[in-house]
């Protein structure tokens, strides 16, 4: 569903702490932001929580305060902070891409390394409606992610790199590619989806895609559509690490869904459960396994390039 707002003032959010070229991306969108007419509350937070505080400020702000936007800076995981602020709301949330994915920017067509043309969009005020996935801990906790989320070896990749204080950069997360490869092992899923299909085996990876790509483009669920209230779920059978080396750079074309190791499913909501293993969502920590995946309809108005 697409629509289209007014927009007169944003909370432009800003996290100074992460790396990249976010400050920067920031005072050109506003600046070009402003030039346009539009009032602009810059904010940046010390931390994370900070962040989400500020962006939670904006959105549920009332008044001489209040915003007609919500509008990030940075990477997927400054968006999937964005997304905790304004899921399930009426405040759209505007995307200034800065970071090294963008895998949130592929999959609605917005201006990548392009900040005045992405403050164009989001003066021009054409929103998309479309879906999250919202994720529930054991504990009862809940997670909004706009992408992919990932569980498996890409998780323990992921886990081994924040671990890792040497080197720094993307070499660290190279290294750590390395050393789970090295240690790579058949890691025992289980699986129910909505309708009730239990899935029982070794695996190397699950996914669940509210869009196609992760990792900066690689596309691990290649049918996934953020506006069909359908989660995509792409299953990696355990392989040998000769098999697994040659079946990764399929991702970047999405042709692994062919091979017989790959098995794809299509559900509203599914549980995953496997020991010792955590999820990552927009490239974010979500928290360990098992964990309960909705997908939640039209959950976001987003800041879009127009139809």
């Amino acid at each position: 569903m697409t629509g289209r707002r007014t927009i007169a003032r944003v909370v432009l959010l800003t996290n100074p702490a992460a790396a990249g070229h976010a400050e920067p991306a920031a005072r050109r969108a506003a600046a070009r932001l402003r030039a346009l007419g539009i009032a602009v509350d810059a904010r940046a937070g010390d931390s994370a929580a900070d962040s989400l505080a500020l962006a939670r400020a904006a959105v549920h702000g009332d008044g001489p305060g209040a915003c007609d936007a919500l509008v990030v800076v940075g990477g997927d995981g400054m968006i999937n902070l964005g997304l905790q602020a304004v899921a399930g709301t009426a405040v759209p949330l505007g995307v200034v891409p800065a970071g090294t994915g963008n895998d949130h920017a592929r999959a609605h067509g917005l201006p990548r390394n392009a900040p005045e043309a992405a403050a164009d969009v989001i003066a021009a005020g054409h929103t998309r409606t479309v879906d999250l996935g919202r994720i529930t801990a054991a504990d009862g906790t809940t997670r909004w992610f706009g992408s992919v989320l990932a569980s498996g070896f890409d998780s323990l990749v992921s886990d081994r790199t924040n671990r890792l204080r040497r080197p720094r950069g993307r070499l660290r997360y190279h290294l750590a590619i390395a050393v789970e490869f090295a240690n790579l092992r058949p890691l025992p899923f289980r699986i129910t989806l909505a309708d009730g299909t239990e899935i029982d085996r070794d695996l190397t990876l699950a996914a669940v895609g509210n869009t196609s790509s992760y990792g900066g483009g690689m596309l691990i669920c290649p049918d996934a559509d953020p506006a069909d209230g359908l989660l995509d779920v792409t299953l990696v059978d355990a392989m040998p690490r000769l098999r697994v080396a040659r079946f990764f750079p399929t991702l970047l074309k999405g042709t692994h869904v062919h091979h017989p190791e790959v098995t794809t499913h299509r559900t509203p909501a599914l549980r995953l459960s496997s020991p010792g293993i955590t999820a990552y969502a927009d490239g974010e920590f979500m928290g360990r396994l098992p964990v309960e995946v909705t997908a939640v309809p039209a959950a976001l108005h987003l800041l879009a390039p127009a139809p």
